[in-house]
């Protein structure tokens, strides 16, 4: 970091935000192959902490790439670098009392495992979206695994590049089988349970 740049201290402070809002402010990061799920159940869940009144924003992966990440491609170290920049994104959302719902397929152990570094304990809430690959395929609406299978398509996580599934995610929800409402209730029970949210 360069010698001239400093930290900037705020006058609100997190505690000061999650105070007002009621709730604390945590990482929920979905992780899983692409058809898994991860998107459509961290939209769920924002919508039901929503409305319980929290403070929520949902970080999907296609749509960082429109933006903060256009630059990137699908190389390894492009994936790296996709999932750094929204790790320190996911750090800002919790200086700012919210929590961020991450959809990502974030494929590499090591990649994850950073993001959980960058933050204290207990505010990195992996979540694994465990579906077999043929579950995925079927639910491709995209057509994104068949473009892959005919080769149009490299490095694709699931078929020519490897997915690495989290070793001890604070959630495993079984999103080829479970229903979405199912998978919902689990993940607001445990934020009870961890004490994020209240009711």
């Amino acid at each position: 970091m360069h010698k001239n740049i400093f930290h900037q201290q705020g006058l609100v402070s997190r505690q000061d935000r999650e105070l007002q809002a009621a709730h604390k402010s945590v990482i929920l990061w979905f992780t899983g192959l692409s058809g898994a799920g991860k998107s459509t159940l961290a939209h769920a869940i924002e919508k039901a902490l929503f409305e319980q009144n929290c403070r929520t924003f949902v970080v999907d992966g296609d749509n960082v790439r429109h933006g903060l990440c256009h630059d990137l491609g699908f190389s390894d170290t492009d994936r790296q670098e996709n999932i750094r920049r929204i790790g320190e994104m996911s750090k800002l959302f919790l200086d700012a009392g919210v929590i961020v719902l991450t959809a990502f397929i974030s494929p590499f152990q090591a990649d994850r495992q950073r993001v959980r570094n960058l933050v204290k304990e207990n505010e990195f809430i992996e979540i694994y979206c465990k579906a077999e690959l043929n579950v995925c395929e079927k639910r491709d609406v995209k057509g994104l695994y068949a473009k892959a299978r005919r080769g149009e398509i490299k490095d694709f996580t699931g078929i020519s590049s490897p997915y690495e599934p989290p070793q001890q995610p604070e959630l495993i929800l079984d999103t080829g089988v479970e229903t979405l409402d199912a998978c919902v209730v689990k993940v607001l029970d445990y934020l009870k349970k961890q004490s994020v949210i209240i009711s």
